[in-house]
């Protein structure tokens, strides 16, 4: 990335519904740009993963430690200035407030697609805990964000990595 280190943002939350490409495009942008990479599922507490196993949509109640988690990763990578890649559905405003740690060098980048797409993407899907019964869920509670920069996860992940890094070369954040 060309980008000023000075300007560009601290952590970058890749975010969306199960299925929408987060750890991939996530993994592949903090490789290519350097930066630390945190997959956010896996600090769910074991009840939350439990849960999900069984089909089980969490609440706002059960998201309170994971998002507390995440944070305390946010609030230490804001601190120590360190490039920080994270994976998180983010699916709501307040979670996504709560995870900004209103500071302006936290961006979301949002993966979004369609139902039909995701759910032919997580049908495929093996060895995870999200089931493809929730995705219905996710879809009903996502709050989308007015200031995240968008990406359509029908695109190569190679494609969304590039046109990513473009858009922070540009300036463009949240």
């Amino acid at each position: 990335m060309s980008r000023n280190a000075s300007n560009r943002p601290v952590v970058l939350i890749v975010m969306g519904v199960a299925g929408s490409g987060k750890t991939t495009v996530a993994e592949l942008f903090a490789k290519k740009a350097g930066a630390v990479f945190y997959e956010g599922d896996n600090f769910h507490p074991p009840e939350n993963i439990a849960k999900m196993s069984a089909g089980i949509p969490l609440t706002d109640t059960d998201r309170k430690k994971w998002l507390q988690a995440l944070r305390k990763i946010i609030t230490r990578a804001l601190a120590k200035k360190e490039f920080t890649v994270l994976t998180c559905s983010a699916l709501k405003a307040k979670y996504r407030d709560s995870l900004a740690v209103d500071d302006s060098r936290v961006t979301f980048v949002h993966l979004t697609g369609s139902q039909t797409l995701i759910e032919e993407r997580l049908k495929k899907r093996r060895g995870h805990f999200m089931p493809l019964a929730l995705l219905a869920s996710q879809f009903a509670i996502l709050e989308p964000p007015a200031d995240a920069l968008v990406f359509s996860c029908a695109a190569p992940p190679k494609k969304i990595v590039a046109e990513l890094i473009q858009a922070l070369d540009s300036g463009a954040s949240r």
